[in-house]
């Protein structure tokens, strides 16, 4: 079975699907305009990226590819409806990140509680003010909201928690028992209650898929029940945020922002950064790196190989994320020991 890897992908992930008889083609800087050119060539069954767009001119360029693994948890980067169309079948590696997004996310939260990328600049230049940066909030006893309790957001409970921080959460992943289990307050999941949860909290932080339905979630209206000075953290995706409401909330009511991810986010073999966000003082951010730790990429990589192993073996989609109409014809070693049986 021809597998194509179309991203930076772990040395281990690869060895792995070598290991287990697949024909790897690995090409990780083609990119979304030279995807479709590689599937014509390659005519692979199982097609895996990371960060590179899976457009419908790729999946029309498809003959043979049954399957389309995301190397990681959000699969808006793939055109699901057209792979749906086509009888293609996606995947994702939920919760594999969970963990090292959870670990940026603190990070941030802590740059902003303490200023500390405003303390290394000024230090860097010579300039020493503790008398500015001694003033700090602290995170003990504050109130950390968290938009959308899937893998990511309930690691980051744990971590929240540890720091002493008390949890409310706006989210349709879990019921109400379940919040009381883990030590959380429910809000619900409408929008109502996501903008109560909002003026209670000192902080707040957006763990959701990006969908129609969050697609500007955190807007003017959003920004406006926030408590002046509270601290707001997007490591999801960045058109969750309307990015102007977020500035002027920063410029007007003393939000400090701490974002992975951006409205206006370069190519994966981009080097230019040019979203106005990040010249707001009081934005701090990161190169969207928040799943990018070695732990993680490896769980990724045992995932996407457990995935196309049970698919090379059963035929079966584990993770399948787009229509149940999208159901790929058996794999040759599973039509094969079919007939023997």
């Amino acid at each position: 079975m021809k597998v194509l890897i179309a991203d930076k992908f772990e040395r281990a992930g690869i060895d792995g699907l070598t290991e287990l008889g697949c024909d790897v083609v690995s090409e990780p800087a083609i990119g979304a305009e030279g995807l479709p050119g590689a599937i014509a060539v390659h005519d692979p069954a199982v097609l895996i990226v990371r960060s590179t767009k899976v457009l419908a001119p790729a999946i029309a360029a498809a003959g043979s590819l049954k399957l389309i693994v995301r190397a990681g948890s959000g699969v808006d980067n793939i055109d699901c409806g057209a792979a749906s169309a086509r009888g293609i079948a996606v995947a994702n590696c939920p919760g594999m990140n969970a963990v090292a997004v959870a670990e940026l996310t603190m990070g941030l939260l802590l740059a902003c509680d303490r200023r500390i990328p405003d303390q290394t600049a000024d230090l860097k230049a010579g300039v020493w003010n503790k008398k500015e940066y001694g003033k700090a909030k602290g995170l003990k006893g504050r109130v950390l909201g968290i938009v959308g309790l899937g893998n990511i957001g309930y690691e980051l409970v744990k971590r929240a928690k540890a720091f002493d921080m008390v949890v409310h959460a706006w989210t349709r992943d879990i019921t109400p028992e379940r919040a009381r289990t883990i030590g959380v307050e429910w809000w619900g999941s409408g929008r109502a209650e996501l903008l109560t949860m909002a003026s209670r909290c000192d902080a707040v932080s957006v763990h959701v898929a990006l969908t129609d339905e969050t697609k500007g979630l955190c807007d003017a209206e959003f920004f406006s029940y926030l408590k002046p000075g509270a601290y707001f953290i997007n490591t999801s995706r960045g058109a969750v945020v309307v990015g102007d409401a977020l500035a002027e909330a920063v410029k007007t009511r003393g939000i400090r922002a701490g974002l992975d991810v951006w409205g206006k986010q370069p190519t994966p073999t981009d080097t230019v950064f040019g979203d106005d966000l990040i010249g707001v003082p009081g934005v701090y951010g990161t190169h969207h790196c928040g799943a990018s730790t070695d732990q993680a990429q490896n769980a990724v990589a045992e995932e996407t190989v457990r995935i196309v192993r049970v698919y090379k073996d059963t035929g079966r989609v584990e993770n399948q994320v787009n229509a149940p109409s999208a159901k790929p014809t058996m794999s040759p070693a599973h039509n094969a020991a079919g007939a023997a049986r």
